[in-house]
């Protein structure tokens, strides 16, 4: 298994172009795209190329994607994007009723199949609003899947954590759904403050030992991609997780 990273998490990098140079030196050789890479693809291209990077999943905002959806395209392509997902929803956008996520989900469905004409499978990554309680007691990520059933996926347990809800309760109602998993860490209450209370994988609180067994045995085709929304040492963490994740996944193979 090659994990993945979220270049997300190493978005305080001075040089996002050196950074690639770094990169498979600590064991990573495939990153999960998002804005702030995309801004000249094609030269983002070349430098993952010259080192030997590749890129299998990328996040677009849903607003864009909506609004030009040609150019969104070309990201993709240019990046070899092979799977999309919608990352996240601003407070002030997100729906307040059943009726409302139910709306979204249709929307995500029509871009779902937009992708699909062009053979990339889209899907939803979560948060930790989507595990809140709407008013009838509905939680807007059973609502999202279940009314936009050509959707995928990317579950980040983490934030399911953080909402309250059980990462694997999820896994096991809703894994034929995944096709990605995001792995981060959860500090123990009170440290790593300055770093959202995130940690180091293997670090923390979660139990990725179980939770991996979970998901290989709820679907054998995910990606699994290392993420920390605000580490200090943003390729130190990578180096240090990349080695976690792959001591993990020989410690809980078969």
């Amino acid at each position: 298994m090659t994990v993945s990273l979220q270049l997300y998490s190493m978005r305080d990098c001075t040089d996002q172009i050196a950074l690639l140079n770094q990169l498979p030196a600590i064991g990573i050789t495939r990153v999960e795209g998002y804005g702030g890479v995309y801004g000249d693809p094609a030269a983002y291209r070349e430098a993952m190329d010259a080192n030997g990077i590749s890129m299998p999943s990328g996040h677009l905002a849903l607003n864009d994607i909506e609004t030009d959806f040609d150019a969104m395209m070309q990201i993709v392509k240019t990046l070899g994007m092979s799977k999309v997902y919608a990352p996240y929803l601003d407070e002030a956008d997100r729906p307040t009723t059943n009726l409302g996520y139910i709306a979204l989900a249709k929307k995500l469905n029509v871009a779902a199949a937009r992708f699909t004409d062009h053979g990339i499978s889209f899907g939803w990554h979560n948060h930790d609003f989507e595990f809140v309680a709407l008013e009838d007691g509905a939680k807007p990520m059973d609502i999202l899947l279940e009314h936009a059933p050509d959707i995928a996926w990317e579950a980040d347990l983490a934030w399911i954590v953080r909402g309250d809800s059980d990462p694997m309760a999820y896994v096991e109602k809703y894994g034929s759904r995944m096709s990605a998993i995001h792995v981060k860490d959860i500090a123990a209450d009170g440290t790593n403050l300055d770093e959202d209370g995130w940690s180091d994988l293997g670090k923390g609180t979660m139990d990725w030992a179980a939770l991996l067994q979970a998901c290989r045995s709820a679907n054998s085709d995910l990606l699994y991609i290392l993420e920390h929304d605000k580490p200090a040492d943003p390729v130190g963490y990578a180096s240090r997780s990349a080695t976690a994740f792959n001591a993990l996944w020989e410690a809980t193979n078969g």
